[in-house]
């Protein structure tokens, strides 16, 4: 039941329509037994300002932000912390006691609690990051926060790949091809293979007790994933990152911590949903 007490948290966003957030974060809310709900915004590329004075005016309990208004929230929102800061990034805005808004980014952090759930720790662990962009940055960064020994980034762009080497500080490397076997954790942190059967990587230099982690969750089990097994590896999927970003959201909106059971397998129902 909603009422005039209920709480509002939405994701903003172009496109947003497909977003999987409302069916995460509402499962949630059920599931913890407080009166908020969640919907999605369609907002226009260069509207991110107007949607965080909307956010202040309408007195929202939190906001999602994904693409393509990540760094327009940054620079809309009263404060950041750490991880939004030197990313340049937003994709969670929380309201303060004091009524300003503060900037976070769950994004990295939510990969390595993925990681976590999956009983692999990242502290003195030495990690090949495929890619380079905004989702890379972010694993990057909460990868060093994390301990990792090295973290050594791969990708077609040099020049891209030297600004996520920076945010390992001490331990970011630009990668070689040797890295791709070397390390301990291997994460696939690009596009390649979200709705195909592209691989992002050469899988003959895979091998066994490694970890392989793809942040691609459509399809679930990816090309990537399957072919790392055949070669004795332990896996870890893309929805898991989803999901564990989105209850990190849910903290910092609430207090309260969801079950990211409860969250994927809201998630799952709602893909398969999509796909009769």
């Amino acid at each position: 039941m909603i009422t005039g007490a209920t709480r509002v948290a939405a994701v903003i966003g172009s496109p947003v329509r497909h977003s999987l957030s409302p069916a995460l974060h509402n499962a949630a809310f059920e599931q913890l037994g407080v009166d908020w709900v969640y919907t999605a915004f369609e907002v226009l590329p260069g509207r991110a300002q107007s949607a965080v004075d909307a956010m202040r005016a309408f007195g929202l309990g939190g906001m999602s932000v994904t693409m393509p208004h990540k760094e327009a929230v940054a620079d809309a929102v009263d404060s950041l912390d750490p991880a939004a800061s030197v990313l340049h990034s937003v994709n969670t805005v929380v309201p303060q006691a004091d009524g300003s808004l503060k900037g976070y980014s769950t994004d990295g952090a939510g990969f390595v609690a993925s990681l976590a759930a999956a009983n692999v720790g990242v502290a003195g662990r030495t990690v090949c990051v495929l890619g380079a962009g905004a989702a890379a940055r972010s694993i990057v960064d909460a990868l060093a926060r994390a301990g990792a020994a090295r973290i050594a980034v791969r990708n077609r762009t040099v020049g891209t790949a030297l600004l996520a080497v920076e945010l390992g500080g001490t331990v970011g490397v630009l990668g070689a091809a040797a890295d791709l076997t070397d390390a301990d954790i291997v994460v696939n942190a690009t596009s390649v293979g979200m709705g195909s059967r592209d691989l992002p990587c050469d899988i003959g230099q895979l091998r066994a007790g490694q970890v392989v982690a793809d942040i691609v969750y459509h399809p679930r089990d990816t090309a990537l994933l399957r072919a790392a097994r055949e070669r004795g590896a332990t896996t870890v999927d893309g929805l898991g990152m989803l999901v564990h970003q989105a209850a990190l959201q849910q903290q910092l909106w609430h207090g309260l911590v969801p079950d990211a059971a409860v969250m994927a397998a809201a998630a799952e129902r709602e893909l398969a949903a999509r796909r009769q």
